[in-house]
This record gives C-alpha cells, structure tokens and sequence, in this order.
C-alpha cells in the first residue's frame, strides 16, 4: 500500500505543473491496476461505474458512502498512483460533507469530488438534473476543506447548472467555489467547444473537463484541452464501455456457437494473472509455507 501523503503530494504538484493530465476511469480495483500498468498517471474512481457494476443500477444516487469507501480502500490497497474519488454530493449536508471527506481521506483518496446536484443526483450527462443553492454548495466546501487533516488532499468542487441554469451561471458558481477553498474546479456537460472555450476563460485554476461516449460534451484533444489550460482531461467512463461491448459480443458468439472459439480478441491466461500480481503472491507462500 502506498505513503497515502506521498501520494497526495505528487498528484498536488501534478495539478499544479500546468501539464494536462489524462485520467481514465476505473470501477473496481482490477480496472484501476490496468489503469496503472498502462502508465496513466492517476485514476479517477467513478461513482457511475461502481453504480453500473457493483448495483447494477444507473448513476440516480443509490449508491452509499460505506460502499464507495469500501472501494477507494480496495483500488488503494493495489495501486501506487494517485485516487480520485467521485463523492456526488457529499451524501448529504454540509456536515455529510465532512463526514464523506474524512472518510475517503482515509480510504486513500488523493481528491475527492463533490457536486451541486440536489439529492438524489443523476449521471451529468442526464437530463432532469436539479441543483443546489450556490450558497450551500459554498458551505459544503468549507466543510470539506475543514475535514481533511492532510492539505495536499484536494478538493474538487463540480457544478451541474449548466443543464438547468445556463453556463453562464455555472461559471460564476465555479468561481464562487475556487474562492470557497476548492483547489480544483469542475464544470460538468458542457455542449459545444465554444462552451468549453468560455470555461476556460472565465474560470482560473486548475480545471476538469469530462469527455463522456455518448454524452453531451464533444471530444476534445489532449493537445487542445492543454492550449485551454484544463489540469485534467477526463474519460471516466470509457474502460467501462469498452468491457461492457466486449463482453457482450464474447457472450453472444458463445450463444450462438457454443464454443468461445469465435471470441472477440481476449487477455491471455497470464496476462490475467499478471494483472493480479499472482506471482508475487506464490512468491509469498513460498517464503511463509511451513515445512
């Protein structure tokens, strides 16, 4: 398991390098060690993904702090690199906010998301979102930057009212909670790369922009969401949509065939295995078998 504080201290002046970085994201700690392997500098550990996977249910906020947690302490325990934890809406109030942060701060998160929805929240690409006063967004930043007892843990406060309040208010609220105390902002949906365009202008900062299949942002370049000045360019769900077609399509051949013979590509036995680090486990039982 990593030094949690090293950790935080790196990905903190990763933020800061002015270097766009390219996050995936990850549902469960075997995506995450992929994630990590492939040579991503950090993940970012949905809140959608785990509701897809773990529930099996839509990103409507039915999922609940101990199981979020329970995840961030599972991909910490197998990853060296930086966790960002998606804490919708803090799971309540102000003081749910602090709770959720002291929480996740010990889980092993390096930062940790909130929102503005009002509860239950939706997936940010749904329509029918509803939000929070700014106001009381701005107390659940205190709250979440009073409870965390490591200051390289970030705070990354994300806004919704671009669907229902127009982006011109979501900026402004972006604003508001950079000032609040949030290190990171987080304008979620925009529609069009000039709405992208006018978050970068009017919001300083560290930034995310969140690229979403299927979605309703358009895709952006790594290159030019760096000329934007955006800290990390974020795909939190594509790992996900990849796996969910491929196991589909593998599924189906082996209905229609009765063999896998027809498969889509695959991982290799040992490849499986690598990514479970088996090795070094059969390598412990080794030093600790009693003769």
């Amino acid at each position: 398991m990593p030094d949690n504080s090293v950790v935080r201290q790196r990905f903190h002046e990763l933020v800061d390098s002015g270097e766009t970085l390219l996050v995936p994201g990850a549902a469960n700690a075997l995506t995450a060690r992929i994630i990590e392997d492939v040579g991503f500098s950090a993940t970012y550990l949905t809140g959608a993904g785990i509701s897809n996977t773990y529930l099996g249910m839509p990103d409507i906020g039915l999922l609940t702090l101990q199981e979020l947690a329970a995840h961030v302490s599972a991909v910490n325990n197998v990853v060296d690199t930086p966790l960002i934890a998606d804490a919708d809406t803090g799971f309540g109030n102000a003081v749910n906010t602090w709770h959720t942060v002291r929480v996740l701060e010990r889980a092993g998160a390096s930062a940790i998301q909130i929102e503005d929805q009002t509860f239950p929240k939706r997936c940010g690409h749904f329509d029918g979102k509803a939000t929070i006063a700014a106001e009381e967004m701005v107390e659940k930043i205190h709250a979440a930057v009073e409870a965390r007892s490591d200051p390289h843990l970030l705070v990354i406060a994300r806004t919704d009212a671009r669907y229902e309040l127009g982006l011109d208010e979501a900026c402004r609220r972006a604003r508001m909670y950079r000032e609040a105390g949030a290190e990171i902002t987080f304008v979620e949906a925009p529609q069009t790369e000039e709405e992208i365009e006018q978050i970068a202008k009017e919001v300083e900062g560290p930034k995310v922009l969140n690229i979403v299949q299927g979605g309703k942002t358009p895709a952006l370049s790594l290159d030019r969401a760096q000329e934007l000045g955006f800290s990390i360019l974020l795909y939190a769900n594509l790992p996900l949509l990849v796996s969910l077609h491929a196991v589909h399509g593998a599924l189906e051949r082996l209905r229609v065939d009765g063999n896998a013979d027809g498969s889509p590509d695959r991982a290799t036995w040992e490849q499986r295995q690598s990514y479970v680090r088996k090795e070094q486990f059969d390598e412990m039982s080794e030093r600790y078998k009693f003769d």
